[in-house]
């Protein structure tokens, strides 16, 4: 694996921004991830939240249970690691000021720049992915109408059976009550 694609493996995807973690910056740059985080607090001034910022303990668990990042030996349990946005790299190099950060820089920000074009390039798929979900969304939606539409046609027929039952059953008893003749009425002799 050329380094390009060793550094593009240290870029994760963290509250919808690509980043890189402390202890992957200071392991290319040839530091201890103390030493880099005491550099960054030096200078805390230069990384605002769109160029750094720390995990939760959540987000952390979730990225330690989904890859093999560090030990806890190398990183205690309370420390949650930092995340680097591309700006917040390239801020890195000012910061150490040192010929193997300069480089090494030069080529995290070529990654950073590989992967968004790896994105842009796969905006077809995207496209396709983004037309495949909503053609499955209206799929259930039209078979919900159908489902619907079953329930009232069978509600429907209930009630015109009960409405029929009805009017078979009023037609069927017998005149039971004699009606008075309407209108002149000559006595009977």
């Amino acid at each position: 694996m050329n380094e390009l694609q060793i550094i593009q493996s240290k870029i994760y995807e963290i509250r919808g921004q690509k980043v890189m973690l402390d202890f992957d910056i200071a392991a290319m740059y040839g530091v201890e991830t103390r030493v880099l985080n005491q550099a960054v607090k030096r200078n805390v001034s230069r990384f605002p939240s769109d160029f750094m910022f720390q995990l939760t303990s959540n987000e952390w668990i979730l990225m330690s249970s989904q890859f093999v990042i560090t030990s806890p030996v190398k990183r205690p349990k309370t420390a949650l690691p930092y995340a680097f946005t591309e700006h917040g790299v390239v801020m890195l190099s000012s910061v150490l000021r040192s010929e193997t950060a300069i480089q090494v820089n030069i080529a995290v920000t070529r990654a950073f720049i590989s992967v968004r074009q790896m994105i842009a390039d796969n905006s077809p798929l995207m496209r396709l992915a983004a037309l495949e979900k909503n053609f499955n969304e209206l799929k259930r939606e039209l078979e919900e109408v159908f489902a619907d539409y079953n329930n009232i046609n069978e509600d429907t027929r209930a009630q015109l059976d009960a409405i029929n039952t009805t009017l078979a059953e009023l037609q069927a008893s017998p005149k039971s009550i004699p009606r008075r003749p309407v209108g002149f009425i000559t006595p009977q002799k």
